[in-house]
């Protein structure tokens, strides 16, 4: 008989937090514990749940529930979302638990802004953003839909209203992406603009859309391309070099030897997403290999399992991984939009 398989029945007693929290609207979140774990039969009587099936499969119900609890119990919402990416955070723990339990991931907040909290919502995620806090300099490598961005910007805008720095600085490189945009109409700004334009998308989901033009006036925030960064020496900042994918070599050098006194460098970027001409190396390709050892640097590597969109961008990212580790070369295929 396979270990783990033999079928096992317990009955456990939650008392610590409402009933109706810990199942969700409708059985919403028993309803999710039932997908991820089919092979169980769960009931529900008052405040006691019994569980049959797969001893393996018992034991690590018992403990989703043990974290679905903890969230309540630290007064942070549960949803069938953070239900559905704690049992993933557990499996993914193997046999043992996990390096950091799924309730201290969903329940580690960065910034409250306007009604809503921003916190990470995956281990990987949650890594990063500790990493953020012990470097000075960290590079936040994925897919799309993982956060890199996002999180860095919480991270800044969090830091900025410490006082730890006194401006945020925001740049990427002005690459198209695959389409041929041509000569855009009006002032530099507005021929830049298209390129900054995810950056001051997620500063809006941060800060009072009406005091970021004053912000930007007084300097306190500033967006620009990555070849205004030349020649400067950032101090007390905390910068974001975004799309870094996109930078040659000698681009990135000169991004990173912009850093200055009390100054935080974030790079984040997607090795398989590289609008570069045919023929450029992507400087965020080869910084690991030039870098990687460097006392006060952290490189994060998010993959599909951190994907926090639509859950079929998750399955898209994974199924590009695949096709990806049978192109032959033993690296990822460079997937250019032509």
């Amino acid at each position: 008989m396979t270990v783990g398989a033999e079928r096992v029945r317990r009955t456990l007693v939650i008392d610590d937090v409402p009933m109706l929290a810990m199942l969700g609207p409708r059985d919403e979140h028993l309803r999710t514990l039932e997908r991820g774990l089919p092979r169980l039969e769960v009931h529900v009587r008052g405040n006691e749940v019994t569980i049959d099936g797969p001893e393996r499969d018992v034991r690590l119900a018992e403990r989703l529930l043990d974290e679905m609890s903890a969230v309540l119990t630290a007064g942070q919402p549960l949803t069938a979302d953070a239900v559905e990416r704690a049992l993933g955070m557990l499996r993914s723990g193997g046999a043992g638990a996990p390096v950091e339990r799924p309730a201290a991931v969903l329940t580690a907040n960065i910034l409250s802004t306007r009604g809503r909290t921003i916190r990470p919502k995956t281990l990987g995620q949650k890594r990063y953003v500790d990493a953020i806090d012990a470097h000075t300099v960290v590079f936040g490598i994925g897919p799309a839909g993982t956060g890199k961005t996002y999180l860095a910007m919480a991270k800044a805008v969090q830091a900025l209203q410490a006082k730890r720095v006194n401006r945020i600085v925001l740049t990427r490189p002005a690459v198209e992406a695959g389409e041929r945009l041509g000569f855009l109409p009006g002032t530099l700004t507005d021929k830049i603009d298209p390129y900054l334009r995810p950056l001051y998308d997620a500063l809006h989901d941060m800060i009072d859309p009406e005091s970021i033009p004053r912000l930007i006036t007084t300097g306190t925030i500033e967006v620009a391309p990555l070849a205004f960064m030349r020649g400067r020496s950032l101090n007390d900042a905390f910068v974001i070099l975004d799309e870094a994918q996109n930078t040659s070599p000698e681009q990135m050098k000169m991004f990173l030897t912009r850093l200055g006194f009390g100054s935080r460098m974030v790079v984040t970027g997607d090795v398989t997403q590289v609008d570069l001409p045919s023929g450029t190396t992507s400087g965020l390709r080869v910084v690991s290999e030039i870098l990687e050892g460097l006392d006060d640097l952290a490189f994060c590597r998010l993959g599909a399992e951190d994907v926090v969109r639509h859950r079929l961008v998750g399955d898209i990212v994974a199924a590009y991984d695949r096709w990806d580790a049978r192109s032959g070369d033993g690296a990822p295929a460079r997937r250019e939009r032509q």
